[in-house]
């Protein structure tokens, strides 16, 4: 930032703004989508973080940093619309008939995050007192676990441990005390403790390697086959079956392989997906062909998560509108693949 640019911000430049903010744009919105768990709310909240930057621009006297500032903005924007219950339904449909889950959870909102959106978030260096690597701290269960916090302990954790800011700053993001902020970051990381960690035995394979492709092209040509044994024979024994926000869990090759032969048997016919990537992580879009014309229409997401030569969760969403955020079609044509 040029001051040469912030006073022609100031005084109504609009593309200066953007020349200031550009740089910041993709890792606010990956903020507010940690905070939030929403995607479609990420990029809602964005806009009114921006919005409020464009108009209060003169209030920044530069005693923190530009980027602070925008942060400070958007995690109160965060806090706001948390505390907003008329902000849009949380109520998830009853699924029909599920099996009886391994154990039931407390319900969370959450949406998977395209890896498209992390590309401009890449290259951010965090501060020196960070936790987490980018690749930890946007996967599934590092933001499901953020889920099961305070809103509060929620936004310290990720100011403090996944961004790295100062104890001081994060204080004065919030305006409040570093002792409060302290203890709220001490009851954050004992949640996160108990609900993620990272396994250091065998850690996934590598983004895009010929051992993740491997992998997963043969899960989905096992779910195109509906081949339900072939599935469960890629799955860790310990792996878990989540869809959020349902309650319903699964664990074990048996509990699995149950729910997904019942759920198989009320489509039908098996999905047919199309191939993207999410939180990090390898995933597909869903379609459910027609039984006529064999177009498949929308049906869900699911995300997979890996560890050594397994997977070792499915996570399922069941909400078609996300697909549009990954890029992926309104409607599968041609033959199974």
């Amino acid at each position: 930032m040029t001051e040469r640019t912030l006073s022609r911000a100031r005084a109504g430049d609009e593309q200066a703004f953007r020349e200031l903010i550009y740089p910041y744009r993709g890792e606010l919105q990956l903020h507010c989508y940690r905070i939030l768990g929403s995607v479609q709310d990420a990029e809602d909240l964005i806009q009114e973080t921006l919005l409020a930057a464009w108009h209060g621009l003169e209030r920044f006297d530069g005693r923190s940093s530009l980027r602070a500032w925008l942060y400070r903005i958007a995690t109160n924007r965060c806090l706001n619309a948390l505390r907003d219950k008329g902000r849009r339904s949380r109520e998830a449909e009853p699924m029909v008939r599920p099996p009886e889950p391994t154990r039931r959870s407390e319900p969370i909102w959450l949406e998977p995050y395209p890896d498209a959106l992390l590309d401009t978030v890449a290259d951010t260096s965090p501060g020196p007192e960070a936790r987490y690597e980018l690749k930890e701290a946007v996967s599934l269960a590092f933001v499901s676990a953020l889920q099961h916090m305070r809103p509060r302990q929620r936004v310290v954790l990720v100011l403090r441990d996944v961004l790295g800011f100062r104890a001081a700053e994060v204080a004065d993001m919030l305006e409040t005390s570093e002792a409060a902020v302290k203890g709220a970051l001490q009851r954050a990381r004992a949640t996160l403790e108990g609900r993620f960690a990272l396994d250091e035995r065998e850690r996934a394979p590598l983004p895009r390697s010929s051992h993740e492709r491997e992998l997963v092209g043969r899960f989905a040509n096992a779910v195109e086959g509906g081949d339900v044994d072939g599935i469960v024979t890629l799955l860790a024994g310990d792996a878990w079956l989540t869809m959020p926000p349902q309650p319903f869990e699964y664990q074990g090759h048996a509990a699995i392989a149950n729910f997904l032969r019942e759920r198989e048997a009320l489509r039908g016919r098996p999905l047919r997906l199309a191939p993207t990537r999410a939180n990090g992580q390898p995933a597909f879009g869903c379609y459910l062909p027609d039984a006529q014309t064999g177009i498949g229409r929308p049906y869900g997401l699911m995300v997979l998560t890996l560890q050594g030569d397994r997977i070792s969760a499915i996570t399922w969403f069941a909400d078609s509108s996300v697909l549009p955020h990954f890029g992926l079609p309104r409607t599968l044509r041609g033959e199974r693949r």
